[in-house]
Protein backbone atom coordinates (compact mmCIF):
# COMPACT_ATOMS: atom_id res chain seq x y z
CA UNK A 1 0.00 0.00 0.00
CA UNK A 2 1.20 3.68 -0.76
CA UNK A 3 -0.34 7.03 -0.12
CA UNK A 4 -0.33 9.57 -2.45
CA UNK A 5 -1.49 13.18 -0.94
CA UNK A 6 -2.82 15.83 -3.06
CA UNK A 7 -2.20 19.42 -2.98
CA UNK A 8 -3.84 22.45 -4.89
CA UNK A 9 -1.78 24.73 -6.66
CA UNK A 10 -1.88 28.34 -4.66
CA UNK A 11 -3.90 31.37 -6.27
CA UNK A 12 -3.67 32.76 -9.59
CA UNK A 13 -5.15 36.13 -10.58
CA UNK A 14 -7.50 33.93 -12.67
CA UNK A 15 -8.82 32.25 -9.73
CA UNK A 16 -9.43 34.84 -7.68
CA UNK A 17 -11.31 37.01 -10.72
CA UNK A 18 -13.51 33.38 -11.35
CA UNK A 19 -11.73 32.70 -14.82
CA UNK A 20 -11.72 29.21 -15.82
CA UNK A 21 -7.67 28.06 -16.34
CA UNK A 22 -7.19 24.56 -17.28
CA UNK A 23 -3.80 24.26 -19.71
CA UNK A 24 -3.54 28.29 -19.44
CA UNK A 25 -0.26 28.39 -17.92
CA UNK A 26 -0.92 31.18 -15.47
CA UNK A 27 1.41 32.16 -12.59
CA UNK A 28 0.81 32.47 -8.89
CA UNK A 29 0.25 36.06 -7.54
CA UNK A 30 2.22 37.30 -5.44
CA UNK A 31 0.31 36.81 -2.23
CA UNK A 32 0.21 33.40 -2.85
CA UNK A 33 3.87 32.94 -3.21
CA UNK A 34 3.96 34.67 0.33
CA UNK A 35 1.26 32.58 1.68
CA UNK A 36 3.20 29.52 0.25
CA UNK A 37 6.55 30.88 1.48
CA UNK A 38 5.45 30.52 4.76
CA UNK A 39 4.47 27.19 4.61
CA UNK A 40 5.48 23.82 4.40
CA UNK A 41 5.04 19.75 3.86
CA UNK A 42 4.94 18.13 7.44
CA UNK A 43 6.75 15.18 8.15
CA UNK A 44 6.52 12.48 6.83
CA UNK A 45 5.31 14.22 3.82
CA UNK A 46 8.58 16.33 3.52
CA UNK A 47 10.28 13.23 2.52
CA UNK A 48 8.13 11.70 -0.07
CA UNK A 49 8.17 11.58 -3.60
CA UNK A 50 7.27 15.23 -5.01
CA UNK A 51 5.47 15.19 -8.39
CA UNK A 52 3.78 18.10 -9.66
CA UNK A 53 1.76 19.52 -12.38
CA UNK A 54 4.60 21.03 -15.51
CA UNK A 55 2.12 24.18 -15.38
CA UNK A 56 3.94 26.51 -13.60
CA UNK A 57 1.60 27.43 -10.88
CA UNK A 58 1.97 24.07 -9.88
CA UNK A 59 5.58 23.38 -9.95
CA UNK A 60 5.95 27.01 -8.06
CA UNK A 61 3.63 26.02 -5.64
CA UNK A 62 5.84 22.55 -4.83
CA UNK A 63 8.60 24.55 -5.14
CA UNK A 64 7.46 26.78 -2.17
CA UNK A 65 6.30 24.29 0.34
CA UNK A 66 9.18 21.85 -0.27
CA UNK A 67 12.00 23.58 -0.86
CA UNK A 68 13.01 21.35 -3.89
CA UNK A 69 11.95 21.04 -7.72
CA UNK A 70 9.50 18.59 -8.34
CA UNK A 71 9.54 15.76 -10.87
CA UNK A 72 6.49 16.82 -13.42
CA UNK A 73 4.22 14.70 -15.39
CA UNK A 74 1.85 15.93 -18.28
CA UNK A 75 -0.34 13.40 -16.74
CA UNK A 76 -0.97 15.56 -13.75
CA UNK A 77 -1.80 18.99 -16.00
CA UNK A 78 -5.27 20.55 -15.48
CA UNK A 79 -8.35 19.38 -17.59
CA UNK A 80 -8.73 21.54 -20.54
CA UNK A 81 -11.45 23.32 -20.59
CA UNK A 82 -11.39 24.64 -24.76
CA UNK A 83 -13.38 27.39 -25.30
CA UNK A 84 -13.67 28.22 -22.24
CA UNK A 85 -11.11 29.16 -20.76
CA UNK A 86 -10.02 32.22 -19.81
CA UNK A 87 -13.87 32.87 -19.49
CA UNK A 88 -15.94 32.98 -16.04
CA UNK A 89 -17.88 30.44 -14.44
CA UNK A 90 -21.07 32.92 -13.77
CA UNK A 91 -21.02 34.44 -16.84
CA UNK A 92 -21.08 30.91 -18.43
CA UNK A 93 -23.74 29.87 -16.04
CA UNK A 94 -25.60 32.83 -16.18
CA UNK A 95 -25.81 31.93 -20.26
CA UNK A 96 -28.49 29.08 -21.00
CA UNK A 97 -27.30 28.81 -23.82
CA UNK A 98 -23.71 27.89 -22.91
CA UNK A 99 -24.02 24.65 -22.18
CA UNK A 100 -22.26 24.79 -18.78
CA UNK A 101 -23.31 22.47 -15.96
CA UNK A 102 -22.04 23.01 -12.33
CA UNK A 103 -19.82 19.77 -11.22
CA UNK A 104 -23.02 17.92 -9.62
CA UNK A 105 -24.18 17.34 -13.02
CA UNK A 106 -21.58 16.68 -15.36
CA UNK A 107 -21.45 12.43 -15.69
CA UNK A 108 -18.54 11.12 -16.97
CA UNK A 109 -18.85 12.13 -20.46
CA UNK A 110 -19.59 16.00 -19.91
CA UNK A 111 -16.99 18.18 -22.39
CA UNK A 112 -16.92 21.74 -22.57
CA UNK A 113 -16.20 22.76 -26.11
CA UNK A 114 -13.26 21.87 -27.59
CA UNK A 115 -11.96 20.70 -24.50
CA UNK A 116 -11.66 17.27 -22.19
CA UNK A 117 -14.39 14.98 -20.53
CA UNK A 118 -13.60 13.36 -16.77
CA UNK A 119 -13.22 10.05 -18.57
CA UNK A 120 -11.00 10.89 -20.47
CA UNK A 121 -9.01 13.29 -18.09
CA UNK A 122 -9.13 9.89 -15.72
CA UNK A 123 -7.65 7.82 -18.49
CA UNK A 124 -4.34 10.00 -19.04
CA UNK A 125 -3.98 10.22 -14.59
CA UNK A 126 -5.01 6.30 -14.07
CA UNK A 127 -1.55 5.22 -15.97
CA UNK A 128 0.62 8.10 -13.79
CA UNK A 129 -0.83 6.53 -10.61
CA UNK A 130 -0.76 2.80 -11.29
CA UNK A 131 3.47 3.60 -11.64
CA UNK A 132 3.63 4.88 -8.23
CA UNK A 133 5.94 3.17 -6.22
CA UNK A 134 6.35 4.98 -2.84
CA UNK A 135 4.63 7.66 -0.92
CA UNK A 136 3.65 10.50 -2.67
CA UNK A 137 3.09 14.41 -2.37
CA UNK A 138 1.53 15.12 -6.47
CA UNK A 139 0.72 19.22 -6.70
CA UNK A 140 -1.62 19.72 -8.72
CA UNK A 141 -4.87 21.15 -10.14
CA UNK A 142 -8.50 21.12 -8.64
CA UNK A 143 -9.80 19.19 -11.58
CA UNK A 144 -6.98 16.26 -11.29
CA UNK A 145 -8.17 16.34 -7.67
CA UNK A 146 -12.06 15.78 -8.33
CA UNK A 147 -11.20 13.24 -10.83
CA UNK A 148 -8.96 11.32 -8.24
CA UNK A 149 -11.26 11.31 -5.54
CA UNK A 150 -14.17 10.95 -7.30
CA UNK A 151 -12.95 7.40 -8.45
CA UNK A 152 -11.83 6.74 -4.51
CA UNK A 153 -15.10 7.75 -2.99
CA UNK A 154 -16.96 5.92 -5.54
CA UNK A 155 -18.29 9.72 -7.06
CA UNK A 156 -19.99 9.72 -10.75
CA UNK A 157 -20.09 13.76 -10.75
CA UNK A 158 -23.70 12.95 -10.16
CA UNK A 159 -25.38 14.91 -6.95
CA UNK A 160 -23.36 16.74 -3.77
CA UNK A 161 -19.60 15.86 -4.01
CA UNK A 162 -18.80 13.65 -0.83
CA UNK A 163 -15.42 16.26 -0.33
CA UNK A 164 -14.94 19.50 -0.58
CA UNK A 165 -11.27 20.68 -2.05
CA UNK A 166 -9.42 23.47 -0.01
CA UNK A 167 -6.10 25.17 -0.68
CA UNK A 168 -3.19 24.26 2.02
CA UNK A 169 -4.65 20.65 3.04
CA UNK A 170 -3.70 17.70 1.40
CA UNK A 171 -6.17 15.41 0.63
CA UNK A 172 -4.54 11.62 1.12
CA UNK A 173 -5.61 8.19 -0.94
CA UNK A 174 -4.42 4.95 0.21
CA UNK A 175 -3.87 3.16 -2.69
CA UNK A 176 -3.45 -0.47 -2.78
CA UNK A 177 -3.24 -2.45 -6.32
CA UNK A 178 -6.66 -0.74 -8.02
CA UNK A 179 -8.01 0.20 -5.31
CA UNK A 180 -7.96 3.21 -3.68
CA UNK A 181 -9.16 4.27 -0.31
CA UNK A 182 -9.40 7.86 0.39
CA UNK A 183 -8.71 8.87 4.00
CA UNK A 184 -11.14 11.47 5.44
CA UNK A 185 -9.23 14.25 7.28
CA UNK A 186 -7.08 16.61 4.83
CA UNK A 187 -3.65 17.26 6.41
CA UNK A 188 -2.58 21.09 6.71
CA UNK A 189 0.59 22.41 5.87
CA UNK A 190 2.84 23.40 8.44
CA UNK A 191 3.62 27.09 9.24
CA UNK A 192 7.60 27.10 8.60
CA UNK A 193 7.69 28.74 12.05
CA UNK A 194 6.18 25.63 13.78
CA UNK A 195 7.60 23.48 11.54
CA UNK A 196 11.40 24.29 13.27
Amino acid sequence: MIRLALLRHGHTAWNRAGQIQGRSDIPLDTAARAELAAQCLPAPWDAADLWSSPLERAAETARLVSGRAPQTAPELTEMFWGDWEGKRGLDLRADPDSGFRDIEHWGWDYRPPGGESPAEVWARIEPWLNGLSRDTVAVCHIGIMRMILAKAYGWDFDGPAPFRIKRNRMFIVEISGTRMTPLPDPVRLLKRDAAR
